[in-house]
């Protein structure tokens, strides 16, 4: 099945500059496309259009025509398979055996073929749990992979895919990249990934488009003619290209001296069900420390733990001296106690956090409540009672430094991927916690913003901060890592 761009374009309600426009291509039916592009160039914003997701004129301006297999993408719903950057936004039931089968009832399958699918779906990407399994218990990239196998279990004719190895280890991105070589093998599925490491899927594609960020397309062709012939403007379009190296790994080892520190510490959501047991965990001052580990380790929930946003099931998470928020507050001409353990994060008050230990969710609208970029930023430090003045200078800088000034007015829930992750790591670094962190901090960047996000971090470390990571990117492990935590599977 075909996918046709005439002279398209689209303007997301609210905004003056088009995520899309100009935009001609016909993918034919059978092809492989890689669709590559700087970070807010559109590529999602193609992608759900293709699928019929976008919304009707309320959500936004179309100009031109889009087609697929000759008609509108809205009367081709179940012909295409749509994997979202967010996995999160995919999952609508509370089961994973019922989450995979949920589109295949829509199409109205068989039931005694759709389990079938399921099963095979979820072999196929390497998620080994159950099918009563709940979805909201697992990890960020495990829900990559549910939303993967949904797509494969509707067997559809276009298979479109944003990110879809971005939340992944090592492992399950070979699982991913097998299973899709796999299934479009038989040239009668139409692929369109949508990947920054475009080294994952170079190999298996037949063409590359690159989505120039003022409109139209910036190259087309074989991935040899386009890495080869457009490598320059590839580059300072902020594309991933192979073989083009990155900045050096950050000298010097990590700190003796311990910013935070855990003692048998048993982490997650639920006393019965601990993810980890017994960890012993340190955090060096000013210092980089990565979190890694497959799928399902428990990265996220150590992370959150340290950070003091989830409290220890058992042990303890301890603050150095200097990371302490007071004991006492003096009213009037006294001194008052505070209902705060100053050595436990998890008994801080939401303010003494701000100033202290700045969380980065893996899962960026998790952590926006205003409407605007500008006042995104400016909500911790009006928190901390800054001046205005002051508020406006530090937000001025960091729209700048995290290339956001032209979005200042937007509303963040319109934001492409990697603006999303830049504005969540803003709202953080606004505040200049002594500790901050990272989940999945280069999640959706291009090669521009990947640097440029590295950098910042570099920045907090000569600033005496310490930075935690939680990441699978090899690059920012190889550059990034002077202390290294390395977690392995602990599920039953």
């Amino acid at each position: 099945m075909d996918l046709v761009a005439e002279g398209w374009g689209w303007r997301h309600a609210g905004r003056s500059a088009w995520a899309v426009r100009d935009l001609s291509l016909t993918i034919g039916s059978g092809e492989r496309v890689l669709l590559l592009g700087s970070s807010g160039s559109g590529k999602s914003t193609l992608l759900h259009a293709f699928a019929g997701v976008l919304g009707g004129s309320e959500e936004g301006d179309e100009s031109g025509r889009l087609l697929v297999g000759g008609k509108h993408p809205t009367r081709r719903h179940g012909h295409v398979g749509l994997v979202m950057q967010d996995p999160e936004s995919q999952v609508v039931l509370a089961r994973v055996g019922d989450d995979v089968a949920f589109g295949c009832e829509n199409l109205g399958v068989p039931p005694d073929e759709i389990w079938g699918r399921v099963h095979a779906s979820l072999a196929d990407v390497g998620l080994d749990v159950p099918l009563d399994h709940s979805t909201s218990a697992l990890s960020g990239g495990e829900k990559q992979r549910l939303a993967i196998a949904g797509a494969l279990a509707m067997r559809a004719e276009v298979l479109l895919l944003d990110e879809p190895t971005a939340n992944l280890d090592p492992v399950g991105v070979r699982e991913v990249r097998e299973t899709i070589a796999r299934v479009v093998d038989d040239r009668r599925t139409t692929l369109v990934v949508v990947e920054h490491r475009v080294d994952i899927w170079a190999d298996l594609v037949d063409r590359v488009l690159v989505l120039a960020p003022d409109g139209g397309l910036l190259a087309d062709g074989t991935p040899a003619e386009v890495f080869g012939a457009h490598r320059d403007e590839l580059l300072r379009a902020g594309v991933w290209v192979p073989g083009v190296p990155l900045p050096d790994a950050i000298a010097g080892s990590a700190s003796t001296s311990p910013m935070l520190s855990t003692r048998g510490l048993s982490i997650g959501y639920s006393p019965r069900h601990p993810v980890r047991e017994g960890l012993g965990v340190v955090i060096p001052e000013a210092t980089s420390a990565v979190i890694t580990g497959p799928n399902g380790a428990g990265k996220t929930t150590l992370a959150l733990t340290l950070a003091g946003l989830l409290p220890p099931l058992a042990g303890e998470v301890v603050a150095a001296e200097l990371l302490r928020p007071p004991a006492d507050v003096r009213v009037g001409m006294l001194r008052r106690r505070r209902r705060v353990q100053p050595a436990h994060p998890h008994t801080w008050a939401s303010r003494d956090l701000l100033a202290r230990i700045g969380t980065v969710f893996q899962e960026p609208e998790h952590q926006f409540v205003a409407a605007t970029v500008a006042d995104e930023i400016a909500v911790g430090l009006r928190a901390l009672g800054w001046e205005p003045g002051r508020i406006a200078t530090r937000v001025d800088a960091l729209l700048e430094t995290l290339h956001l000034t032209s979005l200042s007015t937007t509303n963040p829930f319109t934001l492409s991927g990697g603006e999303k992750r830049r504005l969540s790591v803003g709202t953080v670094l606004a505040t200049a916690p002594r500790v901050i962190v990272l989940d999945e901090p280069t999640f959706g960047q291009d090669r521009n913003t990947w640097i440029d996000l590295v950098g910042l971090v570099r920045q907090m470390l000569g600033e005496g901060r310490s930075v935690v990571s939680v990441t699978h990117d090899r690059a920012y492990i190889e550059t990034l890592a002077q202390h290294h935590i390395p977690l392995a599977v602990a599920r039953d």
